[in-house]
């Protein structure tokens, strides 16, 4: 068996352990105002960096995390330090060169380093498109040296596709994966074979629901901890605790088999997705620890057998609903404040209703492009309980073509642009009743009709696809919208 963790390489400068140590906890440790020494919590990461645990995954909202970080960074020579990374998570609002430097020299100060080894970024609501005007921002402090690898957190395949596609070089997406969520394996796996993006793994424990510890137990129905009030709410969408009760007895006879603890299979099983580079476990400070027994997840291989018997515990449940990530931005709200959306609603539209001089009842939005005011029109109006959204293309601020040359990503940044121009009105994107898409390729139907479904599976309006010929410029797709507020 092996006594340290494996490793990989996540990009050709950056070596990872295979089991990064997630500082979260800090956040649990701290809510009630304790904060902790920072030289002791450096000393507790120090004993898992002796041991070969030497990739540690924190946040800006991590309390004190980055903090003790830096204090563990410090006591290294730079070459020989353990790596650090580390999540910048804005409010949505203008991302201006100044905005986006003043959030990482923060977390450079903090840290103590002169180059964050990973900086990933996570954005509340893709209707805010300034989050691409932030990684255009965040690549330009890469070349000059104040980040190593861009990565992303909490994205789905859809933006993760369109970040790529606008010439954004990123080396890693954090999400959600595990035996009882499994969203991970579907299309972002898919893309991440195509793109080379790796993904870091977290919530491959359930906040420790897999384990021994659950198996064949009542359930419970008091939870004190964040981490696992939200994977309990994983496990209830799943289909319930007998659903999860069945993938622990599917995990337990593989686990007697290998003669390793529920909590290896569980690990081993994400880690053994090609897509998949490392999973995040908790380091605990001042707590229990379980180094050795994680070690074990690199003694075993899961075979046809294990699959099979795990794939029949899989067929009992729910998936849960959508893509990766999307627990942070509709409903349900899976996440360990639970509901979300007083925070999503209290994000500021990007773009501003205005009521119709002379006409009672009508309102109306720009988006700024060059084009509305050149050609006279709006980009939405709103007449009584009816929203006309105007064929909508790519087109970021002024005059920029997003991702040009890719239909499947100029739709989603367009549906994007649709949602929010009718959240300025007053309505939703569930209120839309029928779609028209203008394609210059008829052969890019597929990629389109994937985008527009990711965001209308749950709506079903009408629609019509057809092939318009050429559109002006480097645009592929053009789409209009039309909404009903009852």
């Amino acid at each position: 068996m092996s006594h340290r963790p494996d490793r990989i390489a996540l990009t050709k400068e950056l070596s990872i352990s295979r089991l990064v140590c997630g500082l979260w906890q800090v956040a649990d440790i701290e809510k009630n105002g304790t904060i902790i020494d920072p030289d002791q919590g450096a000393d507790a990461l120090d004993a898992y960096a002796r041991d070969g645990f030497d990739t540690f995954d924190m946040a800006d909202h991590y309390g004190s995390a980055e903090l003790i970080a830096g204090r563990l960074l410090a006591r290294y020579e730079s070459g020989a330090r353990p790596a650090a990374f580390t999540k910048w998570c804005p409010e949505p609002g203008p991302m201006t060169a100044d905005v986006v430097r003043g959030g990482i020299e923060e977390r450079l100060a903090r840290l103590g380093v002169d180059k964050v080894d990973l900086l990933q970024f996570h954005w509340w609501s893709f209707e805010h498109p300034a989050w691409l005007d932030a990684l255009h921002e965040m690549q330009r402090l890469q070349e000059e040296g104040l980040i190593g690898a861009l990565g992303l957190t909490n994205f789905d395949a859809g933006h993760l596709a369109l970040a790529l596609a606008d010439g954004i070089e990123i080396a890693s997406n954090q999400v959600s994966f595990s035996l009882v969520d499994r969203r991970a394996a579907g299309a972002l796996s898919d893309l991440c074979a195509k793109s080379g993006v790796k993904l870091l793994a977290y919530g491959t424990l359930c906040g420790g629901f897999l384990s021994e510890k659950w198996l064949n137990q009542p359930e419970p129905t008091d939870i004190a901890d964040w981490s696992r009030s939200k994977y309990k709410r994983f496990i209830d969408t799943a289909g319930g605790w007998e659903a999860f009760q069945g993938i622990l007895r599917a995990a337990s006879g593989i686990a007697a088999k290998h003669k390793v603890s529920i909590s290896n299979v569980a690990s081993r099983w994400v880690l053994e997705h090609p897509a998949v580079a490392a999973t995040i476990v908790g380091a605990r400070i001042g707590e229990k620890e379980h180094r050795d027994d994680n070690l074990k997840v690199f003694s075993f291989a899961l075979d046809g057998e294990d699959h099979t018997a795990l794939n029949a515990a899989f067929a009992a449940t729910q998936p849960i609903p959508g893509d990766c990530g999307d627990e942070y931005r509709k409903p349900p709200f899976l996440t360990a404040s639970g509901d979300l959306s007083h925070h999503l609603d209290a994000i500021p539209s990007i773009y501003t209703a205005v009521r119709v001089p002379g006409r009672p009842g009508r309102s109306r939005v720009s988006s700024g492009s060059i084009w509305e005011p050149m050609a006279g029109y709006s980009r939405a109006v709103r007449i009584g309980n009816r929203i006309l959204v105007s064929g909508t293309t790519a087109t970021h601020g002024a005059d920029r073509c997003v991702a040009p040359g890719d239909a499947g990503a100029q739709a989603t940044y367009i549906l994007d642009k649709i949602a929010a121009s009718i959240s300025a009105l007053g309505g939703s994107i569930e209120d839309v009743i029928r779609t028209r898409i203008y394609l210059r390729d008829g052969n890019q139907w597929e990629p389109v009709s994937r985008a527009h479904g990711r965001a209308f599976s749950s709506i079903l309006p009408a629609n019509t696809l057809i092939e318009a010929g050429n559109l002006i410029g480097d645009y592929e797709v053009e789409i209009e919208a039309e909404a009903v507020c009852d």
